[in-house]
């Protein structure tokens, strides 16, 4: 039974078979990032076990695997060829996903996925492959990073190294402090305007609010609040998540804002803010009542202060 303004509790390639074809206008996700699971089969019990360390943790360095390289591990040729396997099983897995995804958007409905820099090729490739044909890269700058790689300062230290103090800031990989929003759409129904007036969708929102044109660059948005920080343990924060919402999707009573890895619930949250029906899938049972909670709470607030919306 398909119902609308819902949490689904499961595998998303699996929950996606039960929807109907050409049913969701707009898919803002954030799905699990390849380098999460380097050297690891991508099947339901791996991704369970990476989430349980992340969330109990509360990190996203302590789930980089030392012995992958990311953190300074060897990388001899075994590596490479290890990670070039786990390249193309994560790309076997988006396919599975994305082909559903495109069975179940309307035509002309935009999608925006969240990956790594070095990961988002992967996902564009398996959308392109499924039908989507992209519209755009757009970088979410976080004004903080992760430092990672090897020191190499500190690690000829540890060794005893002379001339350690020779390679102070040499490192062996950049601050990264952005991540890519990949934008592809379903092909339209001949034009803008036919598939605008058939499916509600087609066209984006580029002029803020002030008159300026919105770049292809995300910065400057609301940062987390509190309640959201350790709810999931890569929550975006809701105002970037609103942002795309508001810029992707033509408001209209019967469009659709779906996320398949719905995580802590933020893009769900976004739509029901926004006025929008909503559709959620998320595998870990843990995380449905916690996306509830917030929805939830989020009608009160809006019940109790209608002139805010």
């Amino acid at each position: 039974m398909f119902e609308i303004n819902k949490v689904y509790s499961g595998d998303c390639i699996d929950v996606m078979k039960e929807f109907p074809e050409e049913s969701i206008a707009c898919c803002i996700t954030d799905p699990p990032y390849n380098y999460e699971f380097i050297g690891h089969k991508w099947d339901d019990s791996e991704v369970k076990r990476r989430t349980k360390r992340v969330k109990d943790s509360k990190t996203m360095v302590k789930n980089i695997p030392y012995g992958s390289g990311l953190a300074g591990g060897v990388r001899n040729a075994r590596w490479y060829e290890k990670n070039r396997k786990n390249d193309l099983d994560y790309m076997k897995w988006c396919q599975l996903w994305t082909d559903e995804l495109f069975r179940v958007c309307k035509s002309g409905a935009p999608v925006a996925v969240f990956n790594s820099n070095r990961s988002i090729a992967h996902v564009q490739i398996a959308l392109e492959n499924s039908g989507f044909y992209t519209r755009d890269l757009l970088v979410y700058r976080r004004n903080s990073g992760i430092p990672r790689g090897l020191n190499l300062q500190g690690k000829l230290h540890k060794l005893g190294h002379p001339d350690a103090d020779k390679w102070e800031g040499w490192h062996s990989a950049f601050r990264n402090e952005w991540e890519a929003v990949v934008i592809v759409q379903k092909p339209l129904t001949n034009n803008y305007w036919e598939t605008l007036q058939k499916n509600n969708v087609g066209v984006f929102k580029t002029v803020n609010d002030d008159g300026t044109f919105q770049s292809n660059i995300l910065e400057n948005l609301s940062k987390k609040d509190k309640s959201e920080k350790y709810s999931h343990c890569t929550v975006k924060p809701l105002g970037l998540i609103k942002k795309l919402v508001d810029t992707l999707c033509p408001p209209h009573e019967e469009n659709i804002i779906f996320d398949p890895f719905a995580g802590s619930g933020t893009t769900l949250v976004a739509a029901q803010d926004l006025g929008f029906n909503y559709l959620g899938i998320e595998i870990e049972e843990n995380y449905i009542p916690i996306i509830n909670e917030r929805l939830e709470s989020t009608n009160q607030f809006k019940e109790l202060n209608p002139s805010l919306f």
